[in-house]
C-alpha cells in the first residue's frame, strides 16, 4: 500500500457522513471515497447474514477503488461484519470499525452507569455490553434500541418539538435514570448529541463514535507510514441507488455539498 491510495468509507446511507466529516477535518490532505448503501438501508432492521453480505461486497467495490484503509462507519456493520472482512480481506488493506474506538474512550473514562442507544441490529448483538463488560467489569450497561431516531433526524426533525418528544420518550424510562454517560451508538446520532445534552441538563457524558474514530484512522495510517502529504483529487461519494432526497440531505450530515455518483454494485 501506498500513502497516495484513498481511504475508503462506507455505511448503509448516508449517517456515515458525519464519519467522513470528521476524518476530513483530521486529516484534510487524504481522499476519501464514501459509499452509502441507500438500495439496503437501513441496515438497523437487517440479519447479520445479510449485513455481511453487503459489507463483503462493498468492501470489495473500496478495494477496488484502491483504498488503503476502509472505514466501516456503520455500528450495524461494524457488529455483524467486521470479522468476516478481516478474514476475507486482511493484508490487502487496513480497517477501522466503529466501536472500538468508542469502547476505548469508555473503558479510558471508568464509568460506572453506562447507556447505549442504537440500531436494532447493534443491539441486538450485544457488542457494545460485552465489550464494554469485558474491560469495565463492575460497570453496568443499559443498552436500548432506538428505531425512531435515525428516519427522525433524516428527515429534518431535529431540535425541534417532535425531536423532544421522540428523546424524552426514549431515555425517559428508568434504566437510564442515573447513568453516568450515554454512548450514541449510530453514526446519526451525533446531529442530536446537543439535544440530549440539554435533556440530561449537561450531568450525563454523551459520547459518539465521531472523532474517536478519526483519531483512531490517524494513528493507525501513522503507524504503517501511509499518512498522505497532500490531497491530489476531490473526495468521492458513491451511492448504490440514487435518490435526490438523499443528495439534499447530505449537506447536513457532511457539513458541505456533495455530489453524488451511482455505483450498481448489485
Amino acid at each position: 500500500m501506498k500513502n497516495t491510495q484513498a481511504i475508503g468509507i462506507f455505511d448503509s446511507g448516508i449517517g456515515g457522513l458525519t464519519v467522513v466529516n470528521a476524518i476530513q477535518k483530521a486529516l484534510p490532505e487524504e481522499h476519501l471515497v464514501y459509499f452509502g448503501d441507500t438500495a439496503h438501508l437501513p441496515y438497523g432492521d437487517k440479519s447479520a447474514d445479510a449485513i455481511r453480505f453487503y459489507s463483503l461486497k462493498i468492501s470489495k467495490f473500496l478495494l477496488e477503488q484502491n483504498c488503503k484503509m476502509i472505514v466501516i462507519a456503520c455500528n450495524s456493520a461494524s457488529s455483524a461484519a467486521y470479522k468476516t472482512l478481516l478474514d476475507f480481506f486482511s493484508g490487502h488493506t487496513l480497517f477501522v470499525n466503529v466501536v472500538d474506538p468508542l469502547v476505548e474512550a469508555v473503558t479510558q473514562k471508568g464509568y460506572d452507569n453506562i447507556g447505549v442507544i442504537a440500531t436494532k441490529a447493534t443491539i441486538r448483538s450485544n457488542i457494545y455490553r460485552d465489550k464494554i463488560k469485558h474491560n469495565l467489569q463492575k460497570a453496568t450497561v443499559h443498552s436500548m434500541a432506538t428505531p425512531l431516531l435515525a428516519p427522525m433526524i433524516e428527515e429534518g426533525f431535529f431540535q425541534g418539538k417532535i425531536s423532544h418528544s421522540v428523546i424524552d420518550t426514549y431515555l425517559g424510562r428508568p434504566e437510564f435514570k442515573n447513568i453516568d454517560a450515554l454512548l450514541l451508538a449510530c453514526t446519526h446520532y451525533p446531529l442530536i448529541k446537543k439535544e440530549i445534552e440539554e435533556y440530561f441538563d449537561y450531568k450525563v457524558d454523551v459520547l459518539d463514535s465521531t472523532d474517536v474514530v478519526a483519531t483512531r484512522v490517524k494513528q493507525l495510517l501513522k503507524e504503517e507510514d501511509l499518512l498522505a502529504q497532500k490531497r491530489t483529487q476531490k473526495n468521492e461519494f458513491y451511492v448504490s441507488d440514487y435518490t435526490q432526497s438523499f443528495e439534499d440531505t447530505a449537506v447536513v450530515f457532511y457539513g458541505e455539498e456533495i455530489e453524488l455518483k451511482t455505483a450498481n454494485i448489485w
